[in-house]
């Protein structure tokens, strides 16, 4: 079943849809793994995963180097405080938070969409 839950995944993140965060809800949910051992895993198939989408999707000429610098410039600062701040936090805390995250995403999207888009 992993197989293809990361096959699912994989696919998503090559659309740019978040294919990692799928993953997270099914390591964490399924799966049953702490939320730190799900966000590891995650962090190891995302690498790959994202390598491969970055060179299709620069080839196409779809990124914005521009953006990208500021995007990648606060993801890595924010990502050491994250993990700094995830070993001092309980498991059940953070799937309280990462529940909460996702029902905003979700919300966000149901709420926010522009007209036109599918």
């Amino acid at each position: 079943m992993e197989v293809i839950v990361a096959a699912l995944c994989g696919f998503l993140s090559g659309l740019g849809i978040g294919g990692g965060s799928l993953l997270m809800v099914y390591l964490t949910a399924a799966a049953g793994l702490d939320p730190r051992t799900a966000g590891a895993v995650n962090l190891l198939y995302f690498l790959p995963a994202a390598g491969v989408s970055l060179i299709f999707h620069s080839k196409n000429r779809f990124v914005d180097w521009r953006a990208a610098r500021w995007a990648i410039l606060g993801g890595v600062i924010l990502a050491a405080l994250g993990a700094w701040i995830s070993s001092a936090v309980s498991a059940a805390l953070l799937r309280r938070l990462f529940g909460v995250f996702l029902l905003f995403v979700g919300v966000s999207e149901l709420r926010f969409k522009t007209r036109g888009s599918a």
